[in-house]
């Protein structure tokens, strides 16, 4: 959803806050001789900065004071959509579950399983591939040509957020499991085994031990029904049959391809794959078939450019891993998964904002669309992340349309929040995008709302 370059590593523990700032900051013990681009590289001359470049950089700068927040802000940024989403969700399943017990939910009595099911079923196509690809084609498609700003807005916030339909429907699910168990102990069951056995374990395999046992035996009637049609009939069998082919589509889709990785720096790696990829979209790598698998943002400038990156930053054992020792190759799905950045395309004009890796998530955006405005901030940027990623940035980004902010030759950060602002007038956007680590997602994302604009910012929801 936008997370940042590398989003399945990033926690919200100071130290990994830390350590991901030492990428941005350039904080490294070692460094390649790597030939330094001319400033004005990095310099749009038609865009007002707070202040002029410094002849030299300042040995320090004092920090810009944090403007406060007020409660209601902090409440509607702590009380998002995703939390909305799961509170939504845990109180109709909840509501459903004390009016069974109470013995006014009629469905319940015949169909506890569907119930299980369905919520399953749904928790899983939140967190699914091809069907999240699928909602975000509808909406790009469907919007993009007439529908305000307004409606583009509320779908992408539910697009991002869909996680929290994702936590709801598995927790409802599993409590639905538990009501389920229960009525058949309480109905004298208790000898159908199998079923009781696939109450504790929940997955595939077990999940169609249910359907088939759960349907086969009448707990009211305490007998077997063996026809097939009795199955087959029953909305249980459809959903889990639903839920097993949306498992394993993506994971039929897994392939070893090859790696070319450059390592810049110490703290950061660049990993290059063949094929040219859509904008928005991420992709989950592993060294091994089946275990830990981590994703980040893929770079790309266009589906007929022939290849794509993904930046990796130093923050755990396997990203430290490719860079103390670079794969060849590495285990993929083919089938990669849309992040908030893919709903970019409904826009007319927009920003995306980033910090250190987090470019890895907002570059394609900006190079394959003229009219997203580019702003990142870094520190040392060509020693940091390579002539590659600058080499990207130059043949497709003109000046006019990016802010490269060196922090280290500015002697620190700018005050995101009016750039943000003074970027928003000049370049006539109507929605921000935001990748950074926790703290400057905060930041930016209170200043935004205080400000009015709209803006979606980092989740570390998966």
């Amino acid at each position: 959803m936008s997370s940042s370059g590398s989003l399945s590593e990033t926690s919200t523990t100071r130290c990994e806050d830390q350590n991901f700032d030492d990428v941005e900051k350039g904080l490294q013990n070692h460094t390649h001789n790597l030939p330094i681009l001319p400033s004005s590289v990095f310099w749009p001359r038609r865009v007002k900065f707070l202040s002029p470049p410094d002849p030299e950089p300042p040995e320090k700068r004092a920090a810009n004071p944090r403007p406060r927040v007020s409660r209601w802000i902090l409440f509607q940024l702590w009380f998002n959509p995703y939390r909305k989403f799961f509170t939504f969700v845990m109180l109709l399943n909840m509501t459903g579950i004390i009016m069974a017990a109470l013995g006014r939910f009629r469905y319940a009595d015949h169909h506890l399983g569907a119930l299980v099911l369905g919520n399953l079923l749904l928790a899983v196509l939140m967190r699914n591939e091809l069907f999240l690809r699928f909602l975000y084609t509808i909406a790009i498609y469907g919007l993009r040509s007439w529908a305000p700003t307004s409606i583009k807005l509320i779908v992408t916030t539910a697009l991002q957020h869909v996680g929290g339909i994702h936590s709801g429907c598995a927790l409802s699910g599993t409590l639905w499991l538990v009501f389920k168990i229960v009525d058949i102990i309480r109905n004298h069951a208790i000898q159908n085994t199998a079923v009781i056995v696939m109450g504790v374990m929940t997955n595939v395999l077990t999940t169609w031990n249910f359907v088939i046992l759960g349907n086969s035996y009448d707990i009211v009637e305490q007998r077997w029904r063996v026809d097939g049609h009795s199955l087959i009939g029953a909305q249980e069998f459809w959903f889990a049959m639903f839920i097993t082919a949306f498992v394993l589509i993506p994971w039929l889709t897994l392939r070893e391809v090859p790696v070319e990785v450059e390592i810049p720096s110490p703290k950061v790696a660049i990993l290059k794959f063949q094929r040219g990829m859509q904008q928005g979209l991420l992709g989950r790598i592993g060294r091994h078939s089946v275990m830990e698998y981590h994703a980040f943002g893929i770079i790309s400038e266009g589906k007929k450019s022939g290849c794509h990156y993904m930046i990796c930053g130093v923050q755990g054992d396997f990203t430290k891993s490719i860079v103390e020792d670079p794969p060849r190759a590495v285990w993929t799905r083919q089938l990669k998964f849309a992040g908030v950045g893919h709903a970019s395309a409904m826009f007319k004009r927009g920003i995306r904002i980033c910090t250190g890796t987090g470019i890895g998530a907002a570059l394609s955006t900006c190079i394959q669309s003229e009219n997203w405005f580019l702003i990142w901030i870094g520190s040392d940027q060509e020693k940091t992340f390579g002539p590659t990623i600058s080499g990207i940035i130059r043949r497709n980004i003109p000046l006019e349309r990016m802010i490269l902010w060196d922090s280290k030759e500015r002697g620190g950060r700018p005050d995101t929040v009016k750039l943000l602002k003074e970027t928003w007038d000049s370049f006539g956007a109507e929605v921000i995008f935001i990748t950074s680590n926790m703290q400057g997602n905060n930041e930016m994302m209170r200043g935004c709302r205080a400000a009015g604009l709209p803006a979606f910012g980092t989740l570390w929801d998966f």
